[in-house]
């Protein structure tokens, strides 16, 4: 099992249910994203280039969907918090049910697409 999944399992709730239904649609949606554990959190690549990466806050209560080309996001910037970061916005879920798959997906889609635009860059 990778570091990530584990990661992912060793979570208390809601952290756990929240991070396995996140994992589950972003594999099913992108079956070729391959997910690393980058700087202690649950991270996504496409093709080698940053995509996303899952960061649950204990302290906070929530969980980010975190996206680097966030400036590029053009779809449902109303849901996307930036909350004092210059680069990465993300969707916040403080529990399962809060969860839109639809939302989620959608900004996916389009973080997705700005990959090929170049608006990713590898990692080192």
């Amino acid at each position: 099992m990778k570091p990530a999944e584990n990661y992912i399992l060793d979570q208390p709730e809601p952290y756990k249910s929240i991070l396995m239904h996140l994992q589950i649609l972003i594999e099913s949606t992108f079956p070729e994203v391959d997910l690393q554990f980058k700087w202690n959190i649950p991270f996504y690549y496409l093709e080698q280039k940053p995509f996303c990466y899952l960061n649950p806050s204990k302290k906070k209560g929530y969980v980010d969907v975190a996206f680097w080309a966030s400036a590029h996001l053009t779809k449902y910037n109303e849901h996307l918090i930036s909350e004092n970061r210059k680069v990465v916005k993300s969707l916040r879920y403080y529990k399962l049910e809060d969860i839109n798959e639809e939302i989620l997906l959608t900004v996916l889609k389009e973080a997705h697409q700005l990959k090929g635009k170049g608006f990713y860059k590898k990692k080192d």
